[in-house]
């Protein structure tokens, strides 16, 4: 039997997605892990982006900033996370690494497009009398909402991607299949680990793909039929 018919007929056994170390258990702590870090990050980093790209200062700074993060493994950090204190916080090791690893896309994109905001309609915007909150929600933000969700699809798929590090500590997720799969030698399952990791960044991506269409503020909207 080949590798990838040993993944196939591990993917396909009932057995090996029941119970509490089972698939479907360990797809909900990734999807827990993943949630939280991507939620956090948006948090952290979506605000500032936004405030700073309005007000035009500060935001290249912030940029360079938070990209050094993209220069430090993830598992690095979470393994100096692991020798603090907080290496009997739970997940909270994981999350953390994840977070500074969500933080530039996020930061990153949601800046650059609102200052690639085309200036002549800022400033018709301001000449119809528009104040600075006003300008914000229904100039900037909606033209900058691509590359936002551009930022937002990039550090999802990321996270989701990384966040099989958790294993490597004793936590839990999709990355426990793959590490139990090199413990005992059983390659189709790492394989098939390796797949459902593959398969449910895919997924997300194409959530939010379908979330960007449906809730673009740029979308054609239908005209109004007439009624007689």
């Amino acid at each position: 039997m080949g590798v990838l018919d040993g993944a196939w007929s591990w993917l396909t056994t009932e057995s090996n997605w029941a119970g509490e170390n089972g698939a479907w258990s360990r797809l909900a702590e990734h999807l827990y892990v993943s949630g939280a870090a991507l939620a956090l990050a948006c948090l952290i980093a979506l605000p500032v982006a936004l405030y700073l790209g309005h007000i035009g200062r500060g935001g290249a700074l912030a940029v360079n900033v938070s990209n050094v993060g993209r220069a430090v493994p993830v598992f690095a950090v979470l393994a100096l996370f692991m020798v603090s204190p907080l290496r009997s916080a739970g997940y909270v090791p994981t999350v953390v690494a994840l977070v500074l690893f969500a933080v530039p896309p996020l930061l990153t994109n949601a800046y650059v497009g609102m200052r690639e905001v085309d200036r002549a309609v800022v400033e018709a915007a301001r000449g119809m009398g528009m104040s600075g909150r006003q300008l914000f929600a229904r100039v900037e933000l909606p033209l900058a909402y691509p590359m936002l969700m551009t930022g937002l699809r990039s550090a999802a798929v990321q996270v989701v991607a990384t966040a099989t590090i958790a294993a490597m500590v004793g936590q839990g997720g999709l990355g426990r299949i793959i590490t139990a799969g090199f413990n005992t030698y059983n390659t189709p399952q790492v394989v098939a680990g390796a797949l459902l990791v593959a398969l449910l960044a895919l997924l997300v991506e194409a959530v939010l793909v379908l979330v960007d269409r449906v809730c673009s503020p740029l979308r054609p909207r239908r005209p109004l039929r007439k009624t007689v």
